[in-house]
């Protein structure tokens, strides 16, 4: 049986395309529903720090598996966003793993 896939992802974003970011977000979340993954929060860092030297936002994002995962980023549709998202987006980084227990 699969563990479900927790994802860190930390988003820069070219200055001045909060709106088109935005607008990439919305559709790639879209997507990402036809493989149960699911944004389950969003995490802007404070904005006392200067854009580029802290992402714009950290998404956590889980999937059920790693196959409903490696699914989404081969669809065809999230590959046509492709263009918004390069015009948006200057770097990505993705820590990906499992869900573990708390401590108390």
């Amino acid at each position: 049986m699969d563990s479900r896939v927790i994802l860190v992802t930390s988003l820069f974003i070219h200055p001045g395309q909060e709106v088109e970011f935005r607008q990439f977000e919305t559709e790639a979340a879209r997507v990402m529903k036809k493989y149960e993954g699911r944004i389950e929060q969003v995490i802007r860092p404070s904005a006392s720090v200067p854009l580029g030297s802290s992402p714009y936002e950290i998404h956590i994002v889980s999937f059920p598996s790693m196959e409903q995962f490696e699914a989404y980023r081969g669809d065809v549709e999230l590959a046509k966003l492709a263009p918004l998202r390069q015009s948006t987006i200057a770097r990505t980084e993705i820590v990906i793993g499992e869900e573990g227990e708390p401590y108390l």
